[in-house]
């Protein structure tokens, strides 16, 4: 899967949001909402025209079980997630949702340690965090053979260019100066 944009909006609040429904981009991640909400915004961005990623663990209300991945499977139906858990993971593919594997890459145990998840679970995309370690990015896209998304701490676009030129697919980024890059 090929990104038509190099920058993943993600956003934390609806101003955000809504700004983004009139942009022309078409994947938004939502970092943080409540569950109540999460229908409404699922519905809004699609209407739109949008695909919307939902980043799992961030969201109020959601347990990440089975029966939590059921009913956003089902009944919210986002077009993806994005998950530190590898269970997670698996459950998307179950209801056909895009998965995103979060990395999180503190040392070399770290990164053995998630290498043998991603071998395993077989995520669509990993997203490793953070994202301004051109080496890594390089290397995490060589070693595992997923496309990967580069996110935290890009804050310019120079590092947000250094990011895909290193072999990330696309960034993503909660800085709304940057979503237009």
């Amino acid at each position: 899967m090929e990104f038509k944009q190099t920058v993943l909006p993600a956003v934390k609040n609806m101003k955000d949001f809504e700004m983004l429904l009139e942009m022309n981009t078409e994947y938004i991640i939502i970092l943080e909402s409540r569950l109540g909400m999460l229908p409404k915004v699922v519905k809004a961005a699609q209407k739109a025209g949008k695909k919307i990623w939902v980043h799992v663990d961030l969201i109020q209300g959601l347990k990440a079980d089975d029966y939590g991945m059921e009913f956003l499977g089902r009944v919210i139906k986002p077009d993806g997630v994005i998950t530190t858990r590898s269970h997670v993971i698996q459950l998307a593919k179950k209801y056909k949702l895009i998965s995103v594997q979060r990395l999180f890459l503190i040392d070399s145990q770290a990164v053995e340690h998630n290498a043998r998840i991603i071998e395993k679970v077989k995520p669509d995309f990993v997203e490793v965090l953070p994202g301004i370690i051109p080496g890594m990015i390089k290397e995490m896209k060589d070693r595992l053979g997923v496309p990967v998304i580069a996110g935290g701490l890009i804050r310019t676009e120079e590092e947000a260019a250094e990011a895909i030129k290193s072999g990330a697919s696309a960034i993503s980024t909660s800085r709304a100066e940057l979503w237009r890059f």
